[in-house]
Order: structure tokens, then sequence, then C-alpha cells
């Protein structure tokens, strides 16, 4: 399944024979076969009508509504599944304290995990960078063997904090120097790095969403992540992590040229990519981001897993069955 964005002033879509079609001043410029989406990112000046809108949620295919310079997402989701037993224990787990304790802990061992295996793979290949990265390395497993130890989530939150600051200390030194990296900084991002992670998040927060939605969870109640008024906070915990494999695809684009520092502006508003650099970053981003999704897709099942272990999905028929009992045709 694939992805399609739309970052283009004054086009209008509509649905015509299992396909989405494009239109500029009322003249058809193009078509994108609507069976292989499970995602439409729109930004931008884009119209389109209601009745769409429903047919790409009767498809399972979500919609992220890119909205302003920074691009705050809004998310139309398609319909979830149909189990409701998952999101009523994932609310009672949600309000048992060890409960929430033992998978954040967990969460932040394979977010610290995975910076260390990234860490490893570059210090192979950059040497100038060696030293900074194996002294990140170590530190990061001394924070790892501090985990077993945490006896709440607020000491787990200060403690991922540090290592936090551990972690971009060895980032900075393999970002290019041209793009004036210097540390972790958002709301708004000061410089092209910030603002390619910022963009980057906000991609992987949304599919993150998506896709607990689609396998039955409230993407708003969380265990690390408390839930908070407008947060999307399980979707905030499984975003830990795959940070770092969301880190790797933007130190891919800057090493590899995809986007430079000519793609990106800075203003009152703090440092944004360009359309040009948009348009490259949307092409790039969809034929790299397979392994965000498999890694995504690993967080769900296995928080289903955890959540409900013993239990099967029902079939359509049991489930008719069922309904045919209750008096309900």
């Amino acid at each position: 399944m694939s992805s399609l964005f739309v970052d283009r002033r004054g086009v209008h879509l509509e649905l015509d024979a299992g396909a989405l079609v494009f239109r500029e001043n009322g003249e058809r410029i193009g078509t994108v076969p609507l069976a292989p989406l499970s995602r439409v990112f729109l930004r931008g000046h884009v119209t389109l009508e209601a009745s769409l809108l429903g047919q790409l949620g009767e498809r399972g295919v979500g919609v992220v509504v890119l909205s302003g310079k920074q691009g705050k997402p809004s998310l139309l989701l398609s319909r979830p599944h149909n189990d409701a037993r998952r999101r009523i224990e994932q609310i009672r787990r949600s309000l048992d304290p060890d409960f929430c304790l033992v998978y954040a802990r967990q969460l932040i061992d394979t977010k610290l995990t995975r910076q260390q295996q990234w860490f490893d793979q570059l210090r192979g290949k950059d040497m100038q960078a060696r030293y900074q990265l194996t002294h990140a390395m170590r530190q990061l497993q001394d924070h790892r063997g501090r985990l077993a130890g945490i006896a709440t989530l607020e000491s787990l939150r200060g403690l991922e904090g540090s290592a936090a600051h551990v972690y971009f200390e060895g980032l900075r030194a393999i970002v290019p120097d041209s793009l004036h990296f210097t540390c972790r900084n958002r709301r708004p991002p000061r410089d092209p790095f910030n603002a390619l992670l910022f963009l980057t998040y906000t991609l992987v927060h949304a599919e993150t969403a998506m896709a607990l939605h689609a396998a039955g969870f409230d993407p708003s109640v969380g265990f690390y992540h408390q839930p908070s008024f407008g947060r999307e906070s399980l979707a905030c915990d499984l975003l830990e992590t795959v940070r770092p494999l969301a880190d790797g695809l933007c130190l891919q684009l800057v090493r590899q040229q995809t986007l430079t520092k000519d793609h990106f502006s800075q203003s009152s508003t703090g440092c944004l990519l360009g359309k040009a650099g948009r348009q490259r970053y949307y092409a790039a981003y969809e034929e790299s981001v397979q392994s965000l999704r498999k890694a995504i897709q690993h967080g769900v099942d296995e928080l289903r897993a955890t959540i409900l272990p013993q239990a099967d999905d029902p079939s359509p028929d049991n489930a008719m069955q069922g309904e045919t009992e209750d008096g309900i045709d």
C-alpha cells in the first residue's frame, strides 16, 4: 500500500471509476488509481467533495490535512477495527500505574536500543565522528542499564530527557556542518535539519495514529504519554520507538544532498522547507518509509498481543450469529 501527497494550489480532487481525478481550472490534469492507496496527505489550497472523503473512509484510506506554514496535521480516519474489546482493555490498562510503567520502560528500552544500533552502523562508515558516536553509545547503554530501577513515569521521563541530550550530541557530529545543527529545537525549528526532523515526525506520528485506529485502539489514550487534551498520546508512545528510524531517513536525505540548505527558508516563523524541497522530500519519504511502517505495525501488533494476549478476533460469521441471538437483524 502507498501514499499520495497532494501539495499544489488550486487542485480539485474527485472520484471517477476507481481513480482519483485531478482537475485544475476545470481541466483534467491527471489520475491516480485508488486501489493501492492507504493514506492521502493534503497540503495547500486543495478542494474535494464530502462524498470523496466518504469513499476514502469506506476503503480504509486515511486522510491527513497539513495546514499552515508548519504543516500542522488534522487526521480524517477510516473505519476502525470492529473489536471494541481492544479499546475497553486499553482504557482499563491506562488506569493501571504498574502496567503503564512496565510498558513505558519497554518503549524507552526499544528506543535507546535502536539509537545504539544506528550509531554503531554509522561509526563504521564515518571515522571522523567515530569517537563522538562511541562515546554516545556508551552513555546510551548506561541509561539503558538504569531503566530497570526506574520506579515512576516522572523518573523515566527524566532519564529519557538525559538520554536525548546524549543522543543529539552524537547526532550533531554526523549532520553536515552547512545545516548549522547544534541541538534539538522545535516550535518553531530554527535550522534546516530540525525543520526536517519536525516534518518527518509529523508525518510518522500521523501514520502511527492511523495504524492504531485501524487496529481498534484509541490513539488518544496512552500509557507513557498520559491522556492530554488535543494529543494522540498512544501515537506519541509508539512514535518514541521509531524516532531513530525517522532520524536515519532525515540524515540520508541531507547526506545524499537530496535536500540542501538552499531548499529551506528562514523567517520569523522559523526554518521551513520550501515547495521545491517538499516535492523532493515527499518522493524520497515514500521511497524509504517502508521500514518505518513495518516498525509502526510491529509496535501495534505487540500492543495488541500485550493488551489481549489470549483473545482471537471474532470471525464475521460468529459476530453475525451473536447479533441474531441478541435479537438484532
